[in-house]
């Protein structure tokens, strides 16, 4: 039985609807229902987090040359707080930034971020020791320099990963030196299981007596009322049945529907400016030994050498991205709602890949380029072979910046919210800011509320540069309906998505921490 505190500061009866079960929509739920708010979750396929590929947690936003400072500070808070909400999820190896010698940037360009970074993270882990999810502060990042990136070359292969040298190691074996700009920089950036996020999602909100799970259910019309909103939807279950269509009313509707976020803002009759941006991931089989970490090799987006991306699994199994457009980028991928629709337009293709599927032809096609492009700093991945069929999907940006990378919720009314993640990690605080809102409309006890929130003293004072709005107020990240499951079960569960999606298990499978 759940015995949230919670329970006893809801002030009357109210009831949430929730349209879309990706990362969004899945963690508003599980946010609300641990509470105890009774949630409606309706999702258009057959299972939760179906959408756009997840494989980095993002926790200090490296990756990212060109988002700011402060971005990069709400994205390890998040990260944190999302570790913590999705236990069994992340794949615990670190992250190697490197920089090409073809490349302009300049590694060193990093350090005053990572020192920011691995400050701020030293004063999340004195506040609350929970929140070392990341490894000790002082280990968040390592610098390497030619010379002992040379020597680590000459060391054999460990037959476990222990230490940052560890998983540096084979990189020093397949790398030439003459290739890169030093230093090279390791961070504690983990990998994230779309899988397992999946796994968890589901095992806790079809067990909570507090949420309503509709799959294979799509809105087809909304009613707005003074006091909440009426939702049509058709069960594809049932299409040949007079249980087909049925009316749903709840107080409070929130729209997380990803990059068709648009279409309900349309059938709701609001405007809302945003981009969305097709992308897609390859999957691939690499014969190789020792422990990788993630790599990332920085480089211009959308040239030709692009930012390319190896992301390791068990089983010699890699993720691929490469920022160009013959890769993870599309042309013409990126596109603007316009003043007719708040849903921006994706090129038909695109659409029909999304709605249909990938042809055997361009998923080969295109996994071979993602090869191709690893292949051009990592030599002996061209013996690499295509693994299965890419993860792919669109994301939505809120606004008309694409660089956006941390934003989360917007709001209509009194009765209406939108969830606008760019990034996985930023859902729970998306969830957290709408707790806020339900307690403004009187659902919740204030005076609960204010007892209940986390008090990070000088929070302000760290994140003075950051909007108002990204500073909402968060509970404890760990929520009760996710925490009951054992990693087992976790894993178990995600290797039947993972399979039954038609992906290899080895992206569901947990890797032994060092």
């Amino acid at each position: 039985m759940n015995t949230h505190p919670c329970h006893a500061a809801i002030q009357r009866p109210l009831t949430v609807g929730i349209l879309g079960g990706g990362v969004a929509g899945a963690t508003v739920a599980l946010r609300l229902a641990d509470l105890g708010i009774n949630t409606l979750l309706i999702e258009a396929s057959d299972g939760l987090l179906n959408g756009p590929p997840i494989c980095h947690l993002h926790a200090g936003g490296n990756l990212y040359r060109e988002i700011s400072d402060s971005q990069c500070l709400t994205l390890l808070r998040q990260s944190i707080d999302s570790v913590r909400a999705y236990p069994h999820s992340i794949n615990r190896r670190p992250t190697v930034i490197a920089i090409p010698t073809s490349d302009k940037g300049d590694a060193n360009a990093l350090l005053p971020r990572l020192k920011q970074v691995t400050q701020e993270y030293r004063r999340l882990v004195a506040m609350d020791p929970a929140n070392k999810v990341l490894g000790e502060p002082d280990d968040y990042y390592r610098c390497y320099t030619r010379e002992q990136f040379v020597a680590l070359a000459k060391l054999p292969l460990p037959s476990k990963a222990t230490s940052h040298d560890d998983w540096l190691i084979p990189l020093a074996h397949s790398l030439d030196p003459d290739s890169l700009k030093f230093p090279l920089i390791l961070v504690q950036e983990y990998g994230w299981s779309l899988f397992r996020m999946a796994a968890t999602a589901t095992l806790a909100l079809q067990d909570s007596p507090h949420c309503q799970l509709l799959l294979n259910t799509r809105a087809t019309e909304l009613e707005q009322l003074p006091d909440g909103w009426l939702i049509n939807t058709t069960s594809a279950a049932n299409v040949s049945t007079a249980d087909a269509t049925q009316r749903h009313k709840v107080d409070f509707l929130i729209n997380a529907c990803g990059f068709r976020t648009g279409l309900v803002d349309d059938m709701a009759g609001f405007r809302r400016q945003r981009l969305v941006e097709y992308k897609a991931a390859y999957v691939a089989h690499w014969q190789t030994r020792g422990d990788w970490p993630e790599v990332i090799f920085h480089g211009p987006r959308g040239t030709p050498t692009g930012m390319a991306q190896l992301t390791p699994y068990p089983n010699g199994v890699f993720q691929l991205h490469g920022m160009t457009d013959q890769i993870t980028l599309f042309k013409n991928g990126l596109v603007a709602s316009s003043a007719l629709s708040a849903q921006p337009q994706l090129p038909q293709p695109y659409q029909n890949q999304i709605d249909q599927g990938w042809q055997t032809d361009d998923v080969i096609a295109r996994t071979q380029g993602a090869i191709d492009h690893m292949a051009r700093i990592l030599p002996a991945f061209a013996s690499a072979t295509v693994a299965g069929k890419p993860l792919f999907g669109a994301q939505q940006i809120p606004g008309s910046d694409p660089s956006l990378r941390a934003a989360d919720v917007s709001f209509e009314g009194s009765h209406y919210a939108r969830v606008e993640i760019v990034k996985a990690s930023s859902a729970l605080t998306a969830a957290d800011r709408i707790v806020v809102q339900l307690a403004s409309l009187g659902w919740l006890r204030w005076d609960w509320l204010e007892q209940a929130w986390l008090r990070w003293d000088g929070l302000n004072e760290v994140f003075s540069d950051i909007e108002q709005e990204q500073q909402a107020p968060r509970l404890s990240p760990q929520l009760s309906l996710t925490q009951i499951y054992s990693a087992t079960q976790v894993e178990a569960l995600a290797l039947r998505l993972a399979h039954s999606r038609g992906y290899p298990g080895a992206l569901a499978l947990i890797r032994a921490e060092a």
